[in-house]
């Protein structure tokens, strides 16, 4: 999987060595809770792992899953997806698939504009590669991630149940 840069920020594979920080991240539950139908908090080091091989087995030219870390120092801030998005399961299948966007941090990188660095260069990245369409999902509730998807330029389309089998705010960027 490749590797990202932008001005501030360094997108990585995620590496084995690197457990201690999904495990810290995905263990408090002001970071999880916003994250899928039934949000859960990791509870010890071997999911860790797991997550990790999980991240690490998309192999795609377009999409991945990456760390985000800072430039200057390679200090792990959060973790950035773009990947197929799962339909929800009343959803009639075979259609396009469509690629989804999102991004989790650790507390101590909020407010510092590492969500809105990291998606933007993953998306210039997507877009250069021939993606022509990238959504974003989000709990109704989750102000701060959608702040983030208008800062990146995408369009509030509405609320949705097509995803993930629960009701989520979407959001749309085109090419240009």
């Amino acid at each position: 999987m490749r590797t990202i840069a932008s001005d501030r920020l360094l997108l990585r594979p995620w590496r084995d060595e690197d457990a201690d920080f999904p495990l810290d991240l995905e263990s408090r539950w002001d970071v999880v809770r916003f994250l899928g139908a039934q949000p859960t908090i990791m509870n010890n080091r071997e999911e860790a792992l797991a997550s990790i091989a999980r991240r690490c087995a998309i192999d795609d030219p377009i999409h991945g899953i990456w760390a985000i870390t800072t430039a200057a120092d390679g200090r792990l801030v959060g973790n950035l997806l773009l990947k197929t998005i799962p339909l929800s399961a009343r959803e009639p299948a075979g259609g396009p698939t469509e690629a989804e966007i999102g991004w989790h941090l650790r507390p101590d990188a909020w407010g510092h504009g590492y969500a809105t660095e990291a998606a933007a260069a993953v998306l210039d990245d997507a877009f250069s590669r021939g993606l022509t369409r990238v959504i974003a999902v989000t709990h109704p509730d989750n102000r701060a991630f959608q702040a983030v998807c208008r800062r990146l330029g995408m369009t509030h389309v509405g609320r949705t149940t097509r995803y993930y089998d629960t009701p989520n705010e979407l959001f749309e960027k085109l090419a240009s």
